[in-house]
């Protein structure tokens, strides 16, 4: 540490060199500026030596100020041929220019010198006052080991600040290990090898513990305080979410990892199926026994992605991202609680309490609420775990719909920012209410099951990085080739598709209202005000969905959804009208998968010249075709790189699911039936105060019902 003092000498001696020079400089300004007329003979004669000592000065005029002040500006330092055309043109002879000009700079050198002087010392003064600060610290600080004062040059203040926060840390940890052993039933364990496990949320060799898990505490201990829907947990919870975090990560570990007994191949050796009674035996504590009326679900999947560990772990970690990724599944999520933010500046030993809606893009399944503790941890050897495990128990509800086992998901470091995937979904359900030709798929575990959550991250995987994508050919028409507009447009059509997607399905946040057809599959409605989100058109938006099977293969149904030339055939909005790729870009390896803004030349001259931005996505579990008209002026703004958060969109499309495990292999399903979803999204009213009429609920089922038929009639007829 430098004595503030030192730099002070130095700054009053480049302050007393200033001084000095701007006296030179006074002296040669009066010298230059004002020029001294030529002495005549009689001034020459050493007589009149005296008189010779008064010279007479000759003061520019403010014409000939200004003018060279502002030559100035343009030319600091004007050679012969300047200055003598300067002079001629304001009466001056070059001589006098020329010390004009060197005053000027002298002047300007010595104001920006006397400039850095204030600066200097100003972080003079500045740096005085932290060397006192930082020596009164050191002089007060106290040794970690024995408590005695230490010597200022033992350590750094760094390092000092780092013992005194792993004292205060190390007292938390014994304060917290008081009261695990308190609710838990077992004795306090020393700081070394104890609760400190929990903390650092180690992962150890964990046995069997009587009275931790699957015991009295989920057995209804009347020392557990419920947590209310939309809270956090209380203080007496904290430690037992952190036990019960610590047992699931090595569950999840060992889960992921291990092969036969606990995993076992299905007949046809396309998916995997876990043991339940070798489950059992390998796991006795769990999260306590399965509530009567619940069925297990377990799968398990691993994948290479196209992104680097540490950014795959943000996303899990950030629920928003989270949301965004997973659009798909996630309908809604919050955060509740952060417990621990982690560690070094990452996400290691990270706990966040959190609540969680699953849905598949249908109102015929219901959605799985869960209420759980995520928990991530990097291991010695580098691979980095993010595990769920549910905390249901502690909340008030005596019925339980959905129980989320210890699941989760590794992830090892590859080369060329890849990234290894092992992935683990294991839950308890209660699927009753499922519609009966969505049942094979749910019973199969696929509809929620971990192939569907790698293979959503692989695609968005692929997504990212197109968009990131600055080596784009322009040779091919149509293609948006500047990074901001790329980048506006992807956007764009983020927004819309999690838009649709959390309006699909059946969330508990919406009402759906059944209306049966007479023939048709029936249709279910629900309305939305729209007041003061730029992002929809201000009014009653009536949404209505319905889902029925295909007897087509997915990538059949999806081919035919995507394809502009085709969009006649189902599209009875566009009037029949001719529809046009204007542009897109491409949004991974399957050519399924990109952003498109359409035209449709409509003979209907109301329609004349609309735009469209479709977003088609695929992969081995799910697929998508989603769009929304868009306003001309303001794609223009998106196409140029403009922000897309203003342009109001109300999105409509499809979600293409397998119907059942029969011929679902590695890649994306090419054979089997359909399930397809078709989804609208119109306003209605442009008052938000307006009231609905049945006119327009009938308009709008009668322009699904019709588009159900156009599309079984193009496609439908085919057989598996």
């Amino acid at each position: 540490m430098f004595d503030g003092h030192h730099l002070l000498d130095i700054v009053h001696k480049s302050n007393a060199s200033g001084m000095d020079l701007i006296r030179d400089e006074e002296f040669e300004s009066k010298s230059g500026t004002d020029i001294m007329e030529a002495p005549s003979g009689d001034d020459q004669d050493p007589s009149n030596n005296q008189r010779s000592k008064k010279k007479r000065y000759h003061r520019h005029t403010q014409h000939q100020i200004q003018e060279m002040e502002a030559f100035f500006k343009e030319c600091p330092h004007p050679d012969d041929k300047q200055r003598k055309d300067l002079g001629r043109r304001l009466g001056l002879v070059p001589l006098q220019v020329k010390f004009w000009f060197q005053n000027k700079r002298t002047q300007m050198k010595s104001q920006h010198e006397r400039n850095e002087n204030s600066q200097l010392r100003a972080e003079n003064e500045k740096l005085r006052v932290e060397n006192i600060r930082y020596k009164e610290a050191l002089s007060n600080a106290a040794c970690p080991n024995c408590g005695g004062p230490a010597a200022i040059g033992e350590m750094s203040f760094d390092e000092q600040h780092l013992r005194i926060e792993n004292v205060r840390l190390r007292e938390e940890i014994d304060r917290i290990s008081g009261i695990a052993a308190k609710y838990v039933s077992k004795p306090m364990l020393p700081y070394s090898n104890g609760i400190s496990r929990s903390l650092d949320i180690g992962f150890g060799n964990f046995g069997p513990q009587p009275g931790l898990v699957g015991g009295d505490l989920y057995g209804g201990n009347d020392l557990l305080k419920s947590v209310s829907g939309g809270s956090g947990p209380t203080e007496a919870d904290k430690p037992m979410i952190i036990e019960l975090a610590v047992a699931a990560m090595e569950e999840v570990i060992r889960m992921a990892q291990a092969g036969e007994p606990l995993w076992i191949p299905s007949p046809d050796n396309s998916t995997e199926i876990l043991s339940e009674d070798d489950y059992s035996q390998t796991f006795p504590r769990g999260i306590g026994p399965k509530p009567l009326g619940l069925k297990s679900e377990a799968s398990r999947e691993s994948a290479v992605v196209i992104m680097n560990h540490v950014n795959l772990v943000e996303i899990l970690m950030d629920v928003n991202q989270w949301t965004s990724v997973f659009s798909g599944i996630v309908s809604r999520a919050a955060t509740l609680e952060v417990l621990s933010t982690g560690v070094a500046g990452n996400y290691n030993g990270a706990l966040q309490v959190m609540t969680a809606e699953f849905q598949v893009p249908s109102p015929l399944v219901p959605t799985r609420e869960n209420y759980f503790v995520r928990y991530c941890k990097q291991h010695t050897d580098g691979t980095w775990a993010v595990v769920d495990v549910s905390l249901d128990t502690l909340r008030p509800s005596t019925m339980t719909r959905c129980r989320r086992r210890p699941s989760g998901c590794l992830i090892q470091e590859l080369p060329n920012g890849y990234s290894k995937v092992i992935w683990v979904e294991h839950a308890e359900v209660d699927d009753r209410a499922v519609h009966t030709i969505y049942r094979p798929l749910v019973d199969s575990g696929l509809a929620f099951g971990a192939k569907r959550w790698v293979a959503m991250l692989g695609r968005q995987c692929e997504r990212l990085a197109s968009a990131l994508a600055n080596n784009i050919p322009a040779g091919d028409v149509g293609v948006i080739t500047t990074p901001e507009g790329r980048k506006s447009m992807l956007k764009l059509a983020e927004r819309m598709v999690m838009s649709f997607c959390t309006g699909v399905g059946a969330s508990t946040a919406h009402t759906w209202t059944t209306l049966s057809g007479s023939g048709a599959d029936d249709v279910r409605v629900m309305t939305r005000k729209s007041m003061d989100d730029p992002g929809r058109p201000p009014g009653i938006v009536l949404s209505a969905a319905t889902s029925f099977w295909l007897p087509v293969p997915p990538k059949r149904v999806f081919d035919f959804l995507r394809d502009e030339n085709s969009r006649s055939e189902w599209d009875i909005l566009s009037n029949g009208g001719l529809v046009q790729e204007m542009a897109h870009i491409a949004n991974g390896r399957d050519p399924g998968n990109s952003v498109s803004l359409l035209r449709v030349n409509s003979a209907n001259s109301s329609q004349s010249n609309m735009l469209i931005l479709q977003e088609s996505c695929i992969d081995a579990t799910c697929s998508y075709v989603i769009y929304a008209p868009v306003d001309i002026v303001a794609m223009n703004v998106v196409l140029n790189g403009g922000d897309p958060d203003y342009v109001a969109l109300l999105p409509s499309g499809f979600a293409i699911l397998p119907d059942g495990p029969t011929h679902h292999g590695g890649g994306i399903p090419e054979a089997g039936g359909s399930l397809l979803t078709v989804a609208f999204q119109i306003l209605v009213d442009s008052v938000p105060t307006a009231k609905l009429s049945l006119g327009s609920v009938a308009t709008v089922n009668s322009l699904i019902k019709c588009t159900v038929e156009r599309i079984k009639s193009a496609v439908g007829g085919e057989t598996a």
